[in-house]
C-alpha cells in the first residue's frame, strides 16, 4: 500500500467555459499538465461538450447541467448567456467536483487544485467551498484581465457604462487605453453587463489564489506585474498555450468540422498571396457588414480564403447552414476565393500562401497569428468590443 501512494499522481481538475475560444486553450493546459506527470479530469457541460477522442490522455466528465434557452439559444444576449450559464452549472459542477473528492467514478488520484475558466465565476466559489485550491485561467490577454478587474472602480467613478461624450478620455491607471477601449457588448444591458463584469473579478479576489494567463512575459510584461501587484496573487503566464501543447494542429479539440480542402487550394497559390478572413467562432456582424465584407473582398482584386460560419450574420434566422452570398458573388470572385464554414486556422496561418489575416482580434486568433508572424487587419464583429490591446 505505501508503495502504491507512492506513485499515485496528484489530480487536476479543468472547467472550461462552454465555447471555442474557451475550450481549446483549456484542453492545451490540460495536455501540457498530463506532460508533466499529473493527472488530468476536465469537468464539462453537456452543452458544447469536447470530444474526448481527441485527447485520451485526460478524464473527461460531464457535470449534467439543465441549461436554460438563454444559455443554448444561438445570438442570445452575451451577458445575460454568461449570468445564466454560471446560475445553472455552479450546483452541478460543485456535485461533479465533490464525487471526484470523494473517489467517485475510478478518480482515485488526489485532487491537488481546480483550474477553472475565468469567466467561470461560480466554479471559482464552488471549488473554494469545497476547500480545493483554485485557479482562474484567463483565455483573454492580461491587458484585457487587467481592465476587467478595475471595472467596478470605473463603475463608480462614472466612467461605465460607456458614454459616447467620454469615449476619447484616457482612463485612471491604465494607460493608454481610453473609454473607448474598454470592454462593451452591443445590444447587451449595460447593468448585467457591469453585474457580470462584478461577479468575475470578485471570484478572483474571493476563491482563487491565482491566475494562469495565455500571455507570455515577452508580450505583455508590464500589464502582467500590475495584475500581481493589484491582486497580490500569483499571475503565471503559460503561453502561447498553442505552442507549448503536444497535440498536433489536426488533432485540436473543434466544435465545427473544418474543411481541411482548403489546404489543397492553399498549396495552389503563390506564397504569401491569400488574404484570410475570419471572425471568429461566436462573433456576429450585421447583414449589411456581410455583404460590404463580401463585395471588398470581391473588388480587392486579391485572392482570398474567407470563413463564413453558420450564425455569422445576426439575425439571419438559420445556425445552422452558412447566410446566403450576396448575388453575383461567386461569379466575380470565381478562381480567385474561397469560401468555407470552417478552417483549421493553426494550420491556414501557418501555411505559405497566407500573407495577412482579417480578423475579430479575438485573443487565440491574435496569439496565432503572431507566432506564425502574419499581419493581421483588424475589425471588431459588432457584438462584442472586448480589447485586445497590442494588435
Amino acid at each position: 500500500m505505501a508503495g502504491q501512494e507512492q506513485h499515485r499522481r496528484r489530480r487536476v481538475v479543468l472547467f472550461p467555459l462552454p465555447f471555442q475560444g474557451h475550450i481549446t486553450p483549456m484542453l492545451h493546459l490540460g495536455a501540457l499538465l498530463h506532460a508533466r506527470g499529473l493527472a488530468v479530469t476536465v469537468l464539462h457541460t453537456g452543452f458544447n461538450a469536447p470530444d474526448p477522442a481527441r485527447h485520451p490522455e485526460l478524464a473527461f466528465v460531464p457535470i449534467r447541467e439543465a441549461f436554460p434557452a438563454e444559455v443554448t439559444s444561438p445570438g442570445a444576449d452575451i451577458a445575460r448567456q454568461l449570468l445564466a450559464l454560471n446560475a445553472a452549472s455552479e450546483a452541478p459542477f460543485r456535485e461533479a467536483l465533490a464525487s471526484l473528492l470523494r473517489g467517485g467514478g475510478g478518480h482515485l488520484h488526489d485532487v491537488a487544485c481546480a483550474v477553472v475558466d475565468g469567466q467561470c465565476y461560480a466554479g471559482l466559489r464552488a471549488s473554494s467551498q469545497l476547500g480545493v485550491p483554485a485557479l482562474a485561467l484567463r483565455t483573454d490577454s492580461a491587458a484585457t484581465f487587467r481592465s476587467l478587474l478595475a471595472y467596478p472602480r470605473l463603475r463608480d467613478a462614472g466612467y461605465v457604462p460607456v458614454t459616447e461624450e467620454r469615449l476619447d478620455e484616457p482612463v485612471p491607471d491604465l494607460e493608454p487605453l481610453r473609454v473607448r477601449d474598454l470592454i462593451r457588448i452591443d445590444g447587451s444591458d449595460a447593468d448585467e453587463l457591469c453585474s457580470f463584469v462584478a461577479r468575475v473579478a470578485g471570484a478572483v479576489l474571493s476563491s482563487a489564489c491565482g491566475v494562469v494567463v495565455n500571455t507570455s512575459e515577452g508580450m505583455e510584461a508590464p500589464e502582467l506585474a500590475a495584475i500581481r501587484r493589484e491582486l497580490s496573487r500569483p499571475a503565471f503566464a503559460v503561453g502561447p498555450l498553442h505552442l507549448l501543447s503536444r497535440a498536433p494542429a489536426p488533432a485540436e479539440q473543434t466544435l465545427r468540422a473544418a474543411d481541411r480542402g482548403c489546404l489543397a487550394w492553399l498549396d495552389a497559390r503563390p506564397p504569401r498571396s491569400v488574404l484570410y478572413v475570419s471572425l471568429g467562432s461566436v462573433a456576429a456582424v450585421g447583414r449589411a457588414a456581410f455583404e460590404e465584407t463580401a463585395w471588398g473582398l470581391a473588388g480587392s482584386g486579391v485572392p482570398f480564403l474567407w470563413v463564413v460560419r453558420p450564425g455569422s450574420v445576426a439575425g439571419a434566422g438559420d445556425d445552422e447552414a452558412p447566410p446566403p452570398l450576396p448575388d453575383g458573388f461567386g461569379e466575380e470572385t470565381r478562381g480567385r476565393g474561397k469560401v468555407v464554414a470552417w478552417a483549421p486556422q493553426r494550420e491556414v496561418l501557418a501555411h505559405a500562401a497566407i500573407g495577412a489575416f482579417w480578423t475579430h482580434c479575438g485573443w487565440n486568433s491574435t496569439l496565432e497569428s503572431v507566432c506564425e508572424g502574419v499581419p493581421c487587419s483588424c475589425s471588431r464583429a459588432s457584438r462584442t468590443r472586448w480589447r485586445t490591446r497590442g494588435t
